[in-house]
Formats: C-alpha cells, structure tokens, sequence
C-alpha cells in the first residue's frame, strides 16, 4: 500500500497435467474398453471436473452390464520426473451384479400381469423356482374351485402357480439397464394399443433398491377404453379403386382398432402383401398415404386414408459401392433392379438377398440406398456393401475305422480363372469373378490317401445364371505293401463328374434345377475287409444321372432367420440288367456289379421360423431311398446310407456311401447290422431334427450362435424292415462358430436315449466335431 493506492500481486500456478493413468480391480478387456471410452491423454490438464467425468463414465459403463453399485475412486500422485505432472490411479470395484427381483404391475385390467411383462423385452424379472412356494393355498383354491363345480377354474389355477413359481430365465438376464427400460415402457404402451386401447398410458413408474443386490420396479398403468374401426374412406386414389385397397388392407369395420397393423399394412407388410407395395412395385416410388382420424365416437373411429400417388419413376443408375474385391459385373448380374425399368420395391429386396447368397459380404450390413429425383421421375439406386473373407481352409482330423484322417483342404469361393495367369492379381490368389475352387487332400498314412477337386463357373458364357461344374476324385486304400507284394490290397477309386444347375422362373424364382452325369471307376485288389464283395478282386463302374430340384428362400445363407430350403433328388443309372438275358441270381458278384445299376432318392426339407428377434426355430426332415430295377439282382453294396455321429469319418467318398451325421450316437452305428461288422450299409434312412438357436454374435467376421436340439433317425436294409416309427432319439446343446476363412465350426454334446444292439458304448453321452456344416 502506498498512500492511496493498493498494489495486488497476483501468483498464478499452472493445473497438473496427466502424465499416464492406470487402473486396479478389474481385468485386462475391461480396462481397454474403459480406456477407450474416458479417452485420457498425456497432458490433459487434471481438473476435479475431470476426475468426476472419468468415474461418471466408468460407472455408466457398469450400469449398462448390470453393475448399478459400481464404486470408483481415483488417487492423484505427484510424478518424479516430469514437473508438474501427475499420475491418475483409478480403483474399481464393481460390486455385486443388481437383479430385477420384481415387476409390478397396477392398474391392468385388459392384460394379466405376466401379458404385461412379456412386452418388455429386456427388462426381466429375475428366474426364480420355488416349487413349495404356495403350494398349499393353490391346492385349497382348486379344491374349492372343484366342490363349488368350477371345472373351468382348474387349469387356470395351475397355470397361475406354475408361473409364479418356475420361472427360469435363458436367453434373457435380469439386468437393469436405463435405456433398455425406458424403450420397454414404450413397449408396454404398444401392446396396449395393438390390443385397442389406444389412450393407454403409463401414469407413473418408479425404480426401488430391495437390497445391495436386487432392485423392483413398480409400473402403474392407466388403460383406457377399448376403440373398433368403423367407416374408413380412401381419398386421392385413382390407379386402383377402393374396395380393392380396402381388400389389400385387410382391415374391416369392427376389428380392433390397432394403429400399428393399419401402417403395417400400408407401409411394410414383410409377411404379406400391402398398400404401399402394391404401388411401389408398380413404379409409385413417390406415393404416400396418410391416415387420419375424421370421427371418434363411443368406441369406434373413422378413417380418412388420404393417399398421393406420383408419378411412376424408372431407375436411371445402379451402381455398387464398397466391393473392393468382387467385380463389378459378378455383383451387377444379380440385382434385379435393371436401368431403364419401373421402379420395384420388391426388386430391391430380392436383389438385396441375392447378395446375401453369394456370401461375398456381410449380409447384416447389406443397404441399398434410393436416391429418387421427383424433378424427372427417376431413380438411382446404390447397394452399398461390406466384402467378407470367402475363402476357406479346412485343417481337420476325423476318426474312422479306429484311425485318425487328416484333411487339407483350400476353397476359393470368389475365384478369378481368367486371372490365373496375370501376376498382378495373384494377391495372394487371382479373385473377383465369383468362380468357386476346390482342393482337397486326406490321407490316414500309407494305407488311405485321397484327393479332390472341382471347378465351378455359375455364369456360364456370362449371360445367364447357368453353373458349369467339373469335379474329379481318386482314392486309394490299401494296406501300404507294393503292388508286386503278393499280400497287397487295395481299392482305388476314380471319379469323375460335370454338372450343369439352373435358375428357374416356374413355378417361382427361388426355385433351381441342377443336372450331372456321374463315372466312378472302382478297381479291387484283394481287399475285402471294409467293404465285402465278391472275391476282392475286380472292377466295377458306375455311370449315373442325376437330377436335383430345389428351392431356397432362406433370407441369409449363415444364420437363416426365416424361408426354407428344400431339396428332391434323383440318381439313377441305366438299367443294364433290362437288356441282358442272364440270369442274376446265378452270378458271382464281380460280373454281377461289373457296372452297376440302382436308382437313388432323396429329400431334404429345412424351414427356419424366427420366433422372436433373432431367436430361430429349425426343423429339418431327410430321407433317402435307394433301389433296384431287378429282383435277382437286389440292392447294390455300393451307395449305401450311413448314418450316426458327425458326418466326418472321412469316408464319404469310399464306394460311393453317404454318411449321414446323428448326434448322440458314434460314427455309423446307427446302420443295419453295423454292431456284427458286416458294413453293408442301409438302403433307407430318415432323420428328424428339431432345432432352436440363438446368435451370440453377427459379426461377419465370427458369426457364433448357441443352439439346443431333438433328434430323431434310423436306418434299414430294405422295405421289409423300414418303420418310420422305428426311431432312434437323441437330444442336446451346442454352438456353432463361423469364421470366413475356416467355414463353419461347431461343438455338439449330445445324449443318445436309445441302445444299439451289440454296441452298449454307442448310444449315451457323446460330444461331436464339426466342420462346414457336416451336423446337416
């Protein structure tokens, strides 16, 4: 101070900087994912404001797993060499997990408690089984109900008591999280007004602790009166007339009043047809309708349905964004939204699942984007998509006849032959031009060795969807001496096929026909252990056509969530015995089976039902039969059905069999006579597969889904013994594992209920391997 003035000085010291942070209490994931989310970095200067966001948002990222008790502390400490810096140790201790313990439900009137509860997807009570819990009063009530002649009571009492006290909890915690209850709230309201009620409002809810670990919710409910639809007037329409929209609609005076089936209806009907289809696939990509409530009366209430048609609109570009791999015309051959056309909603759908089935990208972010010009009335049209691995390695052992077989196998399934020879595009292989490759190589050692391969070109001439297939195998077994060796034994195979598929448009889209003309040469050297016939010593052959008609309108080739797939085949050869005069049943088997005649059918029936989002029910049905044209002659030893186990012993190609995969059972066993080693095989088979999944992971990169599964099947030599109630059963869980470059990957555990006779060890608890869908 001096005089009348007063001098201020004033001391600024800076704020710490952080220097590094570290945390303590969780694990290594959970520290990465916390690191990324409070995005700390070196020379952030350290407020308290910091330091309270940081645990801000490490709580919230345990609130969302459940974890409502989360503590967070963070010390500060002073850095020894850098000045003015400071180091964050950051503590947490996530407490126990807090469950829903109770919902309650006030105020319903039109929906029970449990129909209330069920609307809410993710927010659950938790699963609780008290079989002794009221017991006794439930029993007073239904002796009541049953002295007082109140039959119809009964089962309502059981069902209350059953859902009271067994409720068991499987796809779906307990865990509260905020955001997911709010959403549920909404649910709530939804299904009210699917019901009618369409002032149904919730009035108040509130979120309580029980204790440290469980919390309750307690909802209260204003239900309102119920509505009907009355009178509904279209307005604006002048392509189609109103009763034939009222028809499409499907909505008639007197149903209950439920707005989301009106814009289901007029908007996006995926399981049906609906307004706005009917005039999109007809080009009106700029129509529009508009409900509107004209009259609300007592309980019923009129609509106005006021429509803007446009004009018709035909696409000017289609063009494809994000295939850095495939080419443009391998991806362009399948949209069926051409330039030039109408406007077609449905031809972006389907051409959208057409890209699906390649398998070349990521069928969950498949989007095509419209991009409408109202000035001109065009369209352009952009599928935008995600490229995925397509090809695939199989590295595998599988167990057959008491050995281990190991397989190699290399699958380009975008493969670019006109390339081969560039140098440029071997990166690492030539590819793009969607043609399919196939190597494959198994051997058990010096007694079995076998490979294939097969070359697919599915646009033949590039023009139209006809596929173009080579293939050829050779395997040879034996028991490892030289051919000079007077003991030697072998079975050299020789195979070879071509076949050509279709796409047909009758009696739909979905449907292919797929012909080939098989040869497969078989050439004995006194072998006569694994497969029995004759002297040991021959050659037989086998010249066959096949034919395969199918239909696939599953939406999606690894998780299937809805459409099915459907297969009837047929093989047959010529019926060599109708030309010739001798008499078979006389004859040794060599000249018997010298070329060998049968006919083969088959059919394979898979339907996918999504239940609820994403859970899926599969039930799939197999059969097979195989014939003969002359009864002296019978059934031939080769192409026989062999089911049991995984699919995998790798003798699938071994006298043409079929190895057909039944968990809960050992490989093969479940085959006529197989217990008393005679290895001859069925000629009949069916198998039935009921299946639920649940995906734990969509990720195009590592699709993984849990499954639990009933199964039925058997086999028989001939149709004197075939029982199609004569099943073996079988039931269990699982998981499959897709991953791009190995293909499908899965792990079954499996009980097999029924015993096979001679085999005490081959029914029971099994686990079983699989690769690339061998399960199916």
């Amino acid at each position: 101070i001096k005089g009348d003035k007063i001098f201020l000085d004033i001391f600024l010291r800076e704020r710490p900087r952080l220097n590094k942070f570290s945390f303590s209490g969780i694990k290594k994931t959970a520290a990465d994912d916390i690191r990324e989310k409070i995005n700390l970095t070196r020379g952030d200067v350290v407020t308290e404001h910091l330091k309270i966001r940081t645990a801000n948002i490490i709580k919230g990222y345990y609130r969302d797993k459940g974890y409502l008790n989360t503590e967070v502390k963070i010390d500060e400490s002073t850095d020894k060499k850098s000045e003015n810096f400071v180091n964050l140790a950051i503590q947490i201790k996530k407490n126990n997990k807090v469950k829903i313990e109770h919902i309650n439900i006030y105020g319903n009137h039109a929906l029970s408690a449990d129909a209330v509860r069920s609307a809410m997807k993710e927010t659950k009570e938790r699963g609780h089984l008290n079989p002794l819990d009221s017991l006794g009063p439930t029993i007073i009530t239904m002796v009541q109900h049953a002295i007082r002649l109140q039959f119809k009571m009964l089962p309502e009492d059981l069902a209350h008591f059953f859902v009271t006290n067994y409720k068991v909890k499987i796809f779906k915690g307990s865990k509260f999280i905020e955001s997911d209850y709010k959403d549920d709230l909404k649910k709530i309201v939804d299904k009210y007004n699917k019901k009618g009620y369409r002032d149904a409002q919730i009035i108040s809810d509130s979120v309580y602790k029980v204790n440290d670990e469980n919390i309750a919710i307690d909802i209260h409910i204003d239900e309102g009166n119920r509505y009907y639809f009355r009178n509904i007037k279209w307005i604006g329409n002048t392509i189609y007339n109103s009763q034939f929209l009222s028809q499409i609609l499907g909505i008639r005076e007197g149903d209950v009043y439920n707005r989301e089936l009106l814009e289901t209806n007029l908007q996006y009907n995926p399981e049906g047809f609906d307004i706005s289809s009917l005039y999109m696939d007809n080009g009106y990509l700029f129509f529009n309708a508009t409900p509107v409530e004209t009259y609300v009366s007592n309980d019923s209430i009129d609509l106005e349905i006021r429509i803007h048609e446009g004009k018709q609109a035909r696409i000017n570009k289609v063009t494809i964004k994000g295939n850095t791999k495939t080419n443009d015309h391998v991806v362009i051959r399948e949209l069926r939204t051409i330039p030039g056309h109408l406007f077609s909603r449905s031809d972006v759908i389907r051409s959208t699942r057409e890209l699906a089935q390649l398998k070349y990208f990521n069928a969950e972010n498949l989007k095509p984007n419209i991009n409408p010009n109202p000035s001109d009335g065009s369209v352009d049209i952009e599928y935008e998509v995600e490229e995925a691995s397509a090809d695939q390695i199989e590295l595998s052992g599988g167990w057959g006849y008491g050995r281990i077989i190991g397989t190699l196998g290399l699958s380009f399934n975008n493969f670019s032959i006109r390339n081969f020879f560039n140098k440029g595009a071997w990166k690492p292989i030539p590819s793009g031009d969607g043609q399919k490759l196939s190597l494959k190589f198994q051997t058990y050692g010096v007694g079995y060795m076998s490979w294939s391969a097969s070359f697919t070109e599915p646009w033949l001439g590039g023009r139209k969807p006809n596929a173009l297939t080579l293939s050829y195998y050779h395997s040879r077994y034996g028991n490892g001496l030289p051919s000079w060796n007077e003991n030697s034994s072998s079975f050299v195979i020789n195979g070879y096929t071509v076949g050509l598929g279709k796409r047909l448009t009758w009696p739909d889209d979905f449907f292919t026909l797929y012909q080939a003309v098989n040869l497969q040469f078989y050439k004995l050297q006194n072998y006569s252990t694994i497969f029995p016939v004759g002297t040991g010593t021959g050659n037989f052959n086998n010249l066959s056509y096949e034919i395969i008609l199918g239909r696939n309108s599953t939406n999606a080739p690894i998780y299937p969530r809805n459409g099915s797939d459907l297969s009837l085949s047929l093989e047959l050869t010529p019926p060599y015995s109708a030309f010739s005069n001798q008499d078979y049943s006389k004859l040794d088997d060599n000249t018997k089976y010298k070329w060998i005649e049968y006919h083969k059918w088959k059919i394979k029936a898979y339907w996918y039902f999504e239940l609820m989002d994403k859970l899926v029910l599969a039930t799939k049905f197999r059969y097979g039969f195989l014939g003969h044209y002359n009864d002296d002659l019978g059934n031939t030893p080769f192409e026989r059905f062999y089911l049991g186990g995984d699919g995998m012993s790798g003798y699938n190609n071994f006298d043409g069999r079929e190895i057909i995969a039944m968990r809960g059972y050992t490989n093969e066993s479940i085959t006529p006579l197989y217990y008393k080693d005679k290895n001859i095989g069925g000629t009949i088979f069916s198998r039935y597969t009921l299946e639920l999944r649940y995906p734990l992971s969509l990720n195009p990169n590592s699709t993984i889904y849990a499954l639990v599964f009933f199964e039925a099947g058997n086999s028989w030599l001939n149709f004197n013994t075939f029982d199609p109630f004569d099943v073996k059963r079988a039931a269990g869980v699982g998981f499959r594992v897709f991953l791009p470059m190995f293909g499908m990957l899965g792990l079954d555990w499996a009980y097999g209920f029924d015993p096979i006779p001679g085999l005490p060890s081959a029914s029971g608890s099994h686990f079983h391997f699989s690769l690339n869908q061998s399960m199916d």
